[in-house]
C-alpha cells in the first residue's frame, strides 16, 4: 500500500521504517529542510538502537524515502500518518495540537481521493472528531475517513516494538477503514498480534490510560522503596514477590529516582486535565504527577547525605543523563533536577553519558564532560549512577576506588549488589534497600 507519515521526528521516523520494512510504499515528509537532507543522506537525527541499518536497507530498495512537501504525494496515498509533536502547552500542561490540526489543514487542501486519516501521535479524546471538522470545513468535497491508530514505542526498543506488539489499537468508524488498516497491519497477523478495533475516543483514551497505569506502577514501587529503607526491608525482593503474582506482572516494579522521558510526564498531565474539565478529575494520576515531581527534585538530597551532609566544593561524578538508556532524549529526564541542584548547592559537577552528551550540554551548563566513566570519576568525591546504561553494569570496582578520591557510591538504579560494595570499602547509597 502507497502510505505518507507526516513528521520525520521519534514516532514518524520509526512508523515510517517499519511500514516500509512490512513492504509498503512509504514517503516521510517533514518540514524542516535540513532534517529531510540529512535523511535522504542517511544520516539519522536520533539515537534509537538498529534504526540506522532498517532506514538504509529501505531506501535503498526503494520503499521509504523522505520529501519536505505533502502535494506531490498526496495522490497515490492510500492512508496518511500524523506523526507531529504534541507537547505539553505551556502554562496549563494540556497537550498542544497545533501541530495535528495544521497537518489536518494541509491534508485536506490535498485530498484527492478516498484517503484514510490516522492519528499517530498521541492526542487527548476528541482529537480525532476535531480533525474530521477541520478536514470537511477546509475541503467540503473530500472522501476521507479518520482513525486513531496509538503508538506504544519504548525509546531504545522501538523498532521490536512496533515489529513485534502485544496489540495494535484501531479506532475507526467505517468498514472501508478498518479494511485499510487491516492490510497495513497484515504482516503481524502471522504471529497473530491481537487487534483492538474500536471506537476513536476509545482508542484515544486507551493510549492515555496505559500510560497513566504504567507511571503510576513506578510511582508506587518507588513509595515502597522509601518504606523499605525505614523498615528494613529489600525493595527489589518485594517487588519480585508481588511481580510473580499474574495478576501485577513484574515490568515496571523497579525502585529509581521517578520517571521521565518524553510520554509519561506529559501524557499523565494532559489525562489529567482532561479529566478535570469532564468533571471526573482522576485523583490516582494527579497524585502519581506530584509525587514524581518531588520525587526527582528530592533525588539530590541524597547525593549531599551520602557525602556528610554537604557537597560545597566537592567534585561529583554524574554518570548517565538520558531519562533511560540506549536513548540520548533528555525529556524530563532526573538528571535535569539532580545537576543544577548539585550545582546549586555547592558541587562541581563531571558528567558522562554513551549517547546523551550533546542533548545534555545544551541543557546542563558547567558541566565538565568526560570520554568514559572513569575520567569522569578522576578524582571525585562520589559518583552517582542515574541511567541504566549497560556499560554501568560491569564497572571495575577496584579501578573506581582508585581513581575516585572518595569511595562513595550513590546507586539510584540499584544496578549494584550492597553487600558486594561495602566488601569493597563503599560508602554505598541505593533505593528502597
Amino acid at each position: 500500500m502507497q502510505i505518507v507519515v507526516l513528521g520525520a521526528g521519534y514516532v514518524g521516523l520509526v512508523s515510517a521504517a517499519c511500514f516500509a520494512e512490512f513492504g509498503h510504499k512509504v514517503v516521510c515528509i517533514d518540514q524542516d529542510p535540513k532534517r529531510i537532507e540529512r535523511l535522504q543522506k542517511g544520516e539519522i537525527p536520533i539515537f534509537e538502537p538498529g534504526l540506522e541499518e532498517l532506514v538504509a536497507k529501505n531506501m535503498h530498495r526503494g520503499t521509504l524515502r523522505f520529501a519536505g512537501e505533502l502535494a506531490p504525494v498526496m495522490q497515490a496515498a492510500d492512508a496518511v500518518f500524523i506523526a507531529v509533536g504534541t507537547p505539553a502547552r505551556r502554562g496549563d500542561g494540556y497537550a498542544d495540537l497545533t501541530y495535528v490540526y495544521n497537518a489536518a489543514r494541509e491534508i485536506a487542501q490535498n485530498l484527492k481521493r478516498h484517503t484514510v486519516i490516522v492519528t499517530k501521535s498521541t492526542v487527548p479524546v476528541g482529537t480525532g472528531r476535531e480533525i474530521a471538522r477541520l478536514i470537511k470545513e477546509t475541503n467540503p468535497k473530500a472522501e476521507f475517513d479518520v482513525c486513531s491508530n496509538p503508538e506504544f514505542l519504548r525509546e531504545g526498543s522501538a523498532i521490536n516494538d512496533f515489529m513485534r506488539p502485544d496489540r495494535v489499537i484501531i479506532g475507526c468508524e467505517s468498514a472501508r477503514a478498518e479494511e485499510v488498516m487491516k492490510a497495513l497491519y497484515r504482516p503481524l497477523y502471522l504471529m497473530e498480534t491481537p487487534m483492538v478495533i474500536t471506537a476513536l475516543e476509545t482508542a484515544e483514551l486507551t493510549k492515555y490510560a496505559a500510560n497513566a497505569f504504567l507511571a503510576t506502577k513506578i510511582t508506587f514501587i518507588n513509595e515502597i522503596a522509601d518504606l523499605c529503607e525505614q523498615v528494613g526491608a529489600d525493595v527489589q525482593v518485594v517487588a519480585k514477590g508481588m511481580g510473580l503474582d499474574g495478576r501485577i506482572g513484574r515490568k515496571f516494579l523497579h525502585a529509581g529516582p521517578g520517571y521521565g522521558g518524553s510520554c509519561f510526564p506529559k501524557d499523565t498531565v494532559a489525562l489529567a486535565k482532561t479529566a478535570q474539565d469532564q468533571g471526573v478529575p482522576l485523583r490516582l494520576v494527579e497524585t502519581t504527577i506530584d509525587i514524581n515531581a518531588k520525587r526527582k527534585k528530592g533525588m539530590a538530597t541524597r547525593v549531599i547525605l551520602a557525602c556528610g551532609g554537604s557537597v560545597k566544593g566537592k567534585v561529583i561524578a554524574v554518570l548517565g543523563m538520558t531519562f533511560k538508556p540506549n536513548t540520548d532524549d533528555m525529556r524530563d529526564s532526573v538528571s535535569l533536577d539532580v545537576v543544577p541542584a548539585l550545582q546549586k548547592a555547592g558541587a562541581l559537577i563531571r558528567g558522562y553519558d554513551p549517547a546523551g552528551m550533546k542533548e545534555a550540554a545544551s541543557l546542563l551548563k558547567d558541566v565538565v564532560w568526560c570520554q568514559n566513566p572513569y575520567e569522569a570519576m578522576q578524582a571525585a568525591d562520589a559518583v552517582v549512577i542515574l541511567t541504566e546504561w549497560n556499560e554501568f553494569r560491569a564497572l571495575d570496582i577496584q579501578q573506581m576506588k582508585a581513581v575516585l578520591k572518595q569511595p562513595v557510591l550513590v546507586d539510584l538504579r540499584n544496578i549494584y549488589r550492597k553487600v558486594d560494595m561495602k566488601a569493597a570499602g563503599f560508602t554505598y547509597v541505593s533505593v528502597g534497600r
